[in-house]
């Protein structure tokens, strides 16, 4: 098998991606944590439970809404319930399933540190793009996702938070 070596243009490309991705990354990171105390990671735990119905998601789909694997959706809810932001409950079809709900505390928590975390994402990423540029980078952030996701080389058992072995909790 011969390898298919990048390009000048996409290794620029890849390279640029990287970079904007490692700083954004870290932007984001910094204000979470002077405002909120928390990482990136758990803000956006909290702002999916907060959009779910009921404030409340079965552990196995809020990993794949985060595409993140289960043992560290796990660390992270924990962490989160240890600050009374989340709470565990069992799922009443499956005992081995768990639903983490939003509290009113982690409610709370989100909603202060929303606007400055939404100036964080406006500063860092859309004051510098067109609204040409953020069609754009919508349509190759999605193609991309859809071919990592449904794509020939990601069968169901290759990505962790898609893999489901029970049924859904209601």
């Amino acid at each position: 098998m011969t390898t298919r070596w990048l390009t000048p243009e996409e290794q620029r490309a890849w390279r640029a991606y990287i970079a904007s991705w490692t700083l954004l990354e870290d932007a984001l990171d910094r204000q979470l944590q002077q405002d909120a105390g928390m990482p990136h990671l758990y803000y956006t735990i909290l702002s999916v439970l907060s959009e779910a119905p009921e404030r409340r998601l079965r552990m196995t789909d809020l990993a794949e809404r985060l595409k993140i694997t289960r043992s560290r959706l796990t660390y992270a809810v924990t962490r989160l319930e240890k600050d009374g932001m989340v709470r565990r409950e069992a799922c009443r079809y499956d005992r081995r399933g768990s639903i983490a709900a939003l509290t009113d505390e982690g409610l709370a928590v989100l909603e202060r540190t929303a606007p400055g975390h939404v100036e964080t994402v406006r500063a860092s990423l859309f004051d510098h793009l067109t609204a040409e540029q953020v069609g754009q980078l919508e349509q190759i952030c999605t193609g991309i996702t859809q071919a990592l996701q449904g794509g020939a080389r990601a069968a169901q058992d290759d990505v962790p938070w898609l893999r489901r072995s029970s049924p859904p909790c209601t």
